[in-house]
C-alpha cells in the first residue's frame, strides 16, 4: 500500500490538473482521478516502458476516462483529441511550474533560486548537474568536458557561496 501512496503523492496533482483541464468541474475531475488510479493500480503489470513514459501512460488513462465521462454526459459533444492531446502533452512535459506549483514554491526555494542565479554560469551548471540531475562529480566532469578536480572545486566553492548567500537572505 505504501507503493500506491508514493505513486499517488508523486503524480496526483499533475493528473488532477490534467483531468480538470478537460472536465472543468472539480467534482468530475475528482471522480475521473479516482477511477483512473484504480485503473492504473489494477493494470500496472500491463505497463510497457518501451511504449511510453510512466507519466504519459497514466495521463492517457486519465484522458480516456475524462473523455468517456464527457461522452456519457453529452452525446453531442465533439472532442478534437489530436489538438487537445498535443497541447496537453506539451504542458505536461514542460518543466516550468504550473501556476499552482509556483504559488506553493516556498520562500526557501525562491531564496535558493535567487542565490543560484548569482553564481557564475559554469559553476551553477556544475551544481545543477550534480544536485538536480543526481550526477556524480566524475559524471559532471564528463558531461562538461572538464577535469574532475575543477568540477569538485567549482561545486565546493559554489556550495559555500550558496550557504553565505542564503544566510544573508535569512538574516535580512
Amino acid at each position: 500500500m505504501s507503493a500506491f501512496r508514493t505513486l499517488y503523492d508523486a503524480t496526483s496533482a499533475k493528473l488532477f490538473a490534467f483531468a480538470l483541464r478537460i472536465l472543468v468541474k472539480r467534482e468530475l475531475a475528482e471522480e475521473v482521478l479516482q477511477e483512473s488510479f484504480v485503473n492504473i493500480w489494477n493494470n500496472a503489470s500491463s505497463y510497457q516502458s518501451g511504449l511510453a513514459a510512466p507519466m504519459t501512460w497514466m495521463t492517457t488513462i486519465v484522458r480516456n476516462k475524462a473523455f468517456d465521462l464527457l461522452r456519457r454526459l453529452d452525446d453531442d459533444v465533439e472532442i478534437d483529441a489530436d489538438t487537445f492531446d498535443k497541447e496537453v502533452m506539451e504542458a505536461l512535459e514542460s518543466h516550468s511550474p504550473t501556476p499552482i506549483e509556483a504559488l506553493k514554491m516556498s520562500g526557501d526555494a525562491q531564496a535558493l533560486a535567487r542565490c543560484l542565479s548569482r553564481l557564475e554560469g559554469l559553476h551553477r551548471q556544475a551544481i545543477a548537474l550534480a544536485f538536480y540531475h543526481d550526477l556524480s562529480h566524475s559524471e559532471v566532469a564528463g558531461r562538461m568536458q572538464l577535469p574532475i578536480g575543477t568540477v569538485k572545486t567549482w561545486i565546493r566553492r559554489g556550495l559555500e557561496k550558496l550557504r553565505l548567500c542564503l544566510s544573508k537572505l535569512e538574516g535580512a
